[in-house]
């Protein structure tokens, strides 16, 4: 099989291998190593002497793909949705599910999840419920742990069962269309979908109490006390015994409950490696987190004025009690790769944050240098007034209560509701295929006044979009280098051993190739996989001489169910941190779920769609 290796199949290995690599480690978002990736396929396929790679027109025609138009046409249709309340009306309405008891009520959260993740993008569905499920936790008597697993995983379910649930599907079905097949209809997928989806409820129902552990949340960690405290500003007076001591020398910290957050020198927020080693100067402003004990000590430094205490002639030197709320960066966040600091995040949203938490670790210290992800956690303090604020900027998510459904778009709900239909009967009944639909359906609801163009764009996740194309790119490469049928080939080659019958190879390739998918999306993501795996799928189906359609359903699928790391999956990510919960946790409850789906899938696949 090496012997056909080439040096552009070299090439486009080394190109994986290094995207791979860069996906897992994380150094750098991952659609920057996908445009990278593109930049390079652009330059090599410029080159002269390259006779597989794809040339440069091909590698531009990726940009005329219709499933990733689809899918940011679907974004667009999902944030109209979103901001009318629909989701919101349906996150509300679980409140009159809570005297079910845990288990009635996890069911049927689940199908009401399961159900709207079906035509709407799974990552709003989970944003807009979280706040819901939290409140309900409460009332439950169970712990956020016991449910946000279940809200992630039901949000997949519903997803694999229609072509506009993830946009693996949509990706998927993109690839079939291009090779001159049938795309992948909108509920075609469903007769497997819907097994898996009832499997999948039935499991979680009876053993994700007993799997899934009791974990806190950070609020939950903290003490009443710690819960409400002041934070206060104090002014270093000119001719204070402060000036030239440091923080740490000056005594101020030796009080209970006292912590140095922000020093303000001549009007500039100043950033200190640390601030305790810091000397102060006359006119330093010092912002301080104190509890009462430790507000009590900080009154009886000399030349240290606190909360007003003398008239200075400058700006107000204040005081307030302060909240302390959990809230998670969304997916369209605009701090989104920017640190703190970048963002000037106490002056932007009149809060402090006092604590980050990032897939399992709390980070707490040089925060201002700290690159914001979508899904990190954020523990803020602030007044009231100031906590509304943030929940108005939509920047970030808060978890304190569940979400108000939105008033002034109602009357415009519908006219999204009826949209959105019209496109899913549209591309069912074939009158439209999916792209032209989608597109029809977003110029309506720009046309309706429920979004502006530029809430439109901003409703996009680029990120993903820039991803796919990266990765279209690469599955591209692989096809035309021949690199996808010499990894076909190694995957036929499981099948050719003397112990499996000839009328069983093609079940065993699909299989292994299932395996592999699952393997690849529980570390990578869900599209990037199906992107790279999808050329293989077909390679398979030319190296049997058998359909391919089963191999890239299969493919399409199991790059879906991502179940036994909390980064394979977006919405995995999001409960990750607010739940507490540790990696471990999603292997304990998720691997079986792999396993059932694996068991299943390969079983049904072939049934409904015959080699």
């Amino acid at each position: 099989m090496l012997d056909s290796l080439n040096w552009e199949m070299a090439f486009v290995f080394a190109l994986l291998v290094g995207a791979i690599t860069s996906f897992l480690l994380e150094r750098i978002p991952t659609d920057q190593t996908a445009a990278t990736v593109f930049g390079v396929l652009l330059a090599a396929g410029a080159l002269p002497f390259t006779q597989r790679l794809p040339s440069v027109e091909q590698l531009l025609a990726v940009f005329a793909n219709p499933a990733p138009i689809t899918i940011a046409a679907m974004f667009v249709l999902s944030a109209a949705l979103e901001k009318c309340g629909v989701i919101e009306a349906m996150a509300s309405s679980l409140g009159k599910l809570a005297g079910l008891g845990y288990r009635r009520f996890l069911l049927l959260l689940m199908a009401l999840v399961a159900l709207v993740s079906a035509f709407i993008n799974n990552t709003p569905v989970v944003m807009v419920f979280l706040p819901a499920v939290l409140t309900l936790s409460r009332t439950l008597g169970v712990p956020a742990s016991k449910l946000l697993i279940p809200l992630s995983y039901a949000s997949i379910f519903g997803g694999i069962c229609t072509l506009v649930g993830t946009s693996t599907n949509i990706l998927a079905s993109g690839v079939l269309s291009a090779q001159g097949a049938e795309p992948i209809q909108m509920f075609e997928l469903a007769w497997v979908g819907l097994p898996l989806l009832f499997l999948g409820g039935i499991y979680l129902t009876f053993f994700a109490d007993r799997l899934l552990p009791v974990r806190d949340s950070l609020t939950s960690l903290l003490t009443p006390e710690e819960r409400k405290e002041f934070v206060t500003e104090a002014f270093v007076q000119p001719g204070s015994p402060l000036v030239g001591q440091t923080v740490q020398d000056s005594g101020l910290l030796r009080g209970r409950g006292v912590r140095l957050l922000e020093i303000v020198r001549d009007a500039v927020h100043e950033s200190f490696d640390d601030p305790t080693s810091v000397v102060l100067r006359a006119g330093d402003r010092l912002f301080l987190r104190c509890r009462p004990a430790g507000l009590a000590h900080a009154r009886t430094i000399d030349g240290l004025a606190l909360a007003a205490t003398r008239d200075l002639g400058l700006e107000a030197i204040s005081a307030y009690e302060g909240s302390i709320v959990e809230g998670v960066i969304g997916p369209r966040s605009t701090l989104v790769g920017q640190t703190v600091e970048d963002v000037n995040f106490r002056q932007r949203f009149r809060v402090l944050l006092v604590a980050l938490h990032r897939r399992g670790t709390n980070l707490r210290d040089r925060l201002k240098e700290i690159r914001l992800e979508a899904g990190d956690l954020l523990l803020m303090m602030g007044p009231d007034r100031a906590i509304e604020g943030v929940r108005r900027s939509e920047d970030v998510i808060l978890l304190d209560h569940p979400p108000t459904p939105s008033r002034s778009m109602r009357r415009k709900t519908p006219w999204v509701v009826a949209t959105v239909t019209a496109v899913i009967l549209a591309s069912a009944l074939h009158i439209l295929p999916i792209a032209a639909a989608a597109l029809v359906g977003v110029a309506l609801v720009m046309a309706f006044g429920v979004l502006t163009p530029k809430e439109g764009y901003d409703s996009i996740e680029w990120s993903i979009m820039i991803l796919i194309f990266g990765m279209l790119g690469l599955g591209l490469a692989m096809q035309t280098t021949g690199a996808a049928e010499l990894l076909a080939r190694g995957l036929v080659a499981l099948a050719s051993v003397e112990v499996v019958p000839e009328a069983w190879a093609p079940w065993v390739v699909l299989a292994a190739l299932w395996l592999v998918t699952t393997v690849m999306t529980e570390t990578l993501s869900n599209n990037a996989t199906v992107v790279l795996m999808a050329p293989v799928a077909l390679s398979l189906g030319a190296q049997l001489q058998v359909d391919p359609r089963p191999f890239v359903i299969a493919t399409c699928i199991a790059a879906s169910a991502s179940f036994a790391t909390p980064i394979g999956y977006q919405t995995n990510t999001y409960v990750y941190g607010v739940a507490g919960y540790r990696f471990t946790d999603f292997a304990r409850i998720g691997v079986p779920l792999n396993l059932l789906y694996f068991v299943t899938g390969v079983a049904l696949v072939p049934l409904i769609w015959p080699f």
